[in-house]
């Protein structure tokens, strides 16, 4: 089992930055990816970003050149540095560890939620 938990976001006016972080606790020692996906109202949840042994990072189109995946292995955060956030950035935020056992038992953090003004 993994637990996560979300620290960070909020209300900010565009162009403005946020910072989102994940700590994981539990079996640690079996997270070889963590990532961050959103929820705007009335959408399905998307991927924002993710970071993979063996693959890297990846971020989504919306979202590239704006905002930073990073990793602190020693402390076991992940954080997600949001710059230049625009209105349709506004959604829950959710830190992801995949599980081996299939996407259906993906450990999922509580949600935090991003607001961005106009």
């Amino acid at each position: 089992q993994v637990q996560l938990v979300e620290s960070g976001g909020g209300l900010v006016q565009a162009e403005g930055s946020l910072r989102l972080s994940c700590a994981a606790s539990g079996s640690i020692f079996s997270i070889n990816a963590m990532g961050w996906y959103r929820q705007a109202p009335g959408k399905q949840r998307e991927l924002v970003a993710t970071m993979a042994s063996g693959i890297g990072t990846i971020y989504a189109d919306s979202v590239k050149g704006r905002f930073t995946i990073s990793r602190d292995c020693a402390k076991n955060l992940v954080i997600l540095q949001m710059n230049s956030l625009k209105p349709e950035d506004t959604a829950v935020y959710y830190c992801n560890v995949p599980s081996p056992d299939g996407p259906e038992y993906d450990y999922w953090g509580q949600g935090a939620q991003v607001t961005v003004s106009s």
